[in-house]
């Protein structure tokens, strides 16, 4: 969803979130300093569309949340977990803001899990001093304006769109060695868009030919006509960026077409519900671009996956994996404040460098963006399997 649509959403709430400001998270005096807990609120897409993208991250957040109070919270205060559900809606996610900052009084945002609805809290963090981290908003208008402006309280712990689409670029030049690409993409949303752009750019970089162009709307459910005119261009790979449900349809339809070279996504993907829409079978040959794999080598990330595991009786995809190192990130932010101010607590995140997470080294460039690694990972009959890492 566009940014500018937003605009006059945030025309709407910015003398409500100006009032907001008076009684913020970065107030010493507010409830959420005081007694023995520290509330965190988490604005989430726990229903709607993308709802396993938002309850993903909600159960790692959980989880990370009964690790550090068990061991004595944050400078002995427990964590308090205020979830929100943002249905997700953009309407309800800047509602969820608004309330969390204003009613619950907490000390920071996690969330939300998509670009758009993080984009939509932006005003009411800013004025209000919450710091916000949205686990797995990749477009860059999440923590920097239109207007090229860092937003200053807004930060992300996935990486960005366009590195996600340079190393998709760079994977199939060099790993997978092809030469004719298609990219078919979702022309109505900003994340797909953003992708594409930069996988079109660097794969031409590399030498590469784009011999098809196709677009396609979110919630529409019959491809194969679009797959048909792809297929008659001859790829030797396609590149789809765009999110699991249309994407499980997608891949389905067009291996029903005919078309077996590899197809490749990045972090929209990753949900267990694109095996149910697109089985097992078809996925084959398929790889994504994602901040985690449960069969990395990596201790951490091991350690991870056996807990989840242990809660929950599955294994982690990435989106479990960012809510869990979320939780973390800002934890270290407010151990190296030594405050609950919410402007303290900002600059501590702006100022984290190589903090060792499940998804990775963590630090944080002039916009906010994160530097760190990408896990591109293969569906092998249906289950995820790891392929390589790639750093920055």
């Amino acid at each position: 969803m566009k940014t500018k649509k937003f605009a006059s959403l945030f025309l709407a709430t910015s003398l409500l979130a100006g009032v907001l400001a008076g009684c913020s998270s970065g107030d010493e005096g507010s409830s959420s300093k005081g007694g023995d807990t520290i509330k965190i609120g988490a604005n989430l897409e726990l229903s709607g569309a993308v709802a396993s993208y938002g309850s993903s991250e909600a159960d790692a957040i959980d989880l990370a949340v009964e690790e550090i109070n068990a061991a004595g919270g944050i400078d002995g205060k427990k964590i308090e977990i205020i979830k929100v559900d943002n249905k997700s809606d953009a309407a309800e996610a800047t509602n969820a803001a608004i309330k969390l900052t204003s009613q619950d009084k907490v000390t920071a945002i996690i969330g939300a899990a998509t670009s758009g609805n993080s984009v939509a809290q932006v005003q009411i963090a800013t004025d209000s001093k919450t710091p916000m981290i949205s686990p797995s908003g990749t477009s860059t208008t999440v923590t920097v304006g239109e207007d090229g402006k860092v937003n200053p309280f807004t930060f992300r712990t996935a990486f960005i769109d366009p590195f996600q689409g340079t190393v998709a670029a760079n994977f199939a030049a060099n790993k997978l060695k092809v030469k004719n690409v298609a990219v078919y993409a979702d022309n109505a949303s900003d994340y797909a868009k953003g992708l594409a752009s930069s996988f079109i750019k660097d794969f031409e970089a590399a030498g590469g030919k784009i011999v098809a162009k196709e677009s396609y709307v979110a919630k529409d459910t019959d491809f194969r006509s679009t797959l048909t005119r792809i297929k008659a261009a001859n790829p030797d790979f396609i590149f789809i960026p765009g999110y699991y449900e249309e994407v499980g349809l997608i891949v389905k339809q067009a291996r029903e077409l005919g078309i077996t070279v590899p197809l490749m996504g990045a972090d929209g993907w990753d949900s267990p519900t694109i095996v149910d829409l697109a089985g097992a079978k078809a996925l084959n040959n398929t790889y994504i671009i994602t901040a985690y794999s449960s069969e990395d080598p990596d201790g951490l990330a091991k350690s991870f996956a056996e807990k989840f595991k242990a809660k929950y009786g599955k294994d982690p995809n990435s989106f479990n994996a960012l809510g869990y190192d979320t939780v973390y990130l800002l934890k270290d932010a407010i151990e190296r404040a030594g405050s609950l101010d919410g402007t303290k607590i900002r600059d501590a995140i702006e100022s984290t460098d190589k903090l060792e997470l499940v998804t990775g080294l963590y630090s944080v460039d002039e916009n906010h963006h994160p530097i760190k690694s990408a896990t591109i990972i293969e569906f092998v009959d249906g289950k995820q399997v790891f392929n390589t890492k790639v750093n920055p």
